[in-house]
């Protein structure tokens, strides 16, 4: 396809591709003239994993290269694709901010049997959100989180079946970034009215 073409399936601007492709996030097309090349697929899914990347997750152009260039040398590694376009796994290799007090949340993934990167992002989140709640007086603990931690396995179960049946790692993984920084507000709404609902059962008149 031309650029116009990819422009148009993908949504992006022609100008926007083009800057993509000064900066290497996109490969070059297949050359037929001067100023002119064709694209295929593969560029409409790495396109749209641009965008993604740089629109849902708000990376800046050259964190999404770097994730780009790290899915290239992992798409064979489906588990690293997608911890890669989540965030689960860090691409630069930055030492991970470790100064939160994480030997709870270590006990809770130990507990749990979950394989969980020791560097993830993830864990110095949630021991600063439990640090956070015991300075305002919430008396909580890893323990505290067992059943929602739970709760969040069968969530899980439930986004990785979404990506069955997508053979190419660019394409899953943006499914998997789409599904789970985009559906994220929605499970708060879900659990907000699921609140009012159990306050009514138990409150309402």
């Amino acid at each position: 396809m031309r650029i116009s073409e990819l422009s148009r399936r993908s949504g992006v601007s022609a100008t926007t591709i083009k800057y993509y492709l000064r900066e290497g996030l996109l490969p070059p097309g297949r050359q037929t003239a001067a100023t002119q090349a064709d694209y295929d697929d593969q560029h409409l899914r790495r396109l749209r994993l641009i965008r993604a990347l740089t629109g849902v997750r708000g990376l800046s152009v050259a964190t999404t290269r770097e994730v780009l260039d790290a899915l290239g040398e992992h798409g064979d590694d489906t588990h690293r694709v997608l911890g890669l376009a989540l965030g689960a796994i860090r691409v630069a290799d930055d030492p991970a901010d470790r100064t939160a007090d994480t030997a709870e949340v270590d006990a809770l993934v130990e507990e749990l049997g979950w394989q969980v990167h020791q560097d993830a992002p993830a864990r110095a989140v949630l021991a600063g959100t439990l640090a956070s709640l015991r300075c305002l007086g919430v008396p909580v603990d890893g323990r505290t989180l067992l059943p929602y931690a739970r709760l969040a396995e069968r969530i899980a179960v439930l986004d990785l079946d979404q990506l069955g049946g997508l053979d190419d790692p660019l394409e899953a993984a943006e499914r998997a970034l789409l599904m789970t920084v985009l559906l994220e507000p929605a499970l708060m709404a879900l659990r907000r009215m699921a609140q009012e609902n159990e306050s009514a059962r138990r409150h309402g008149g």
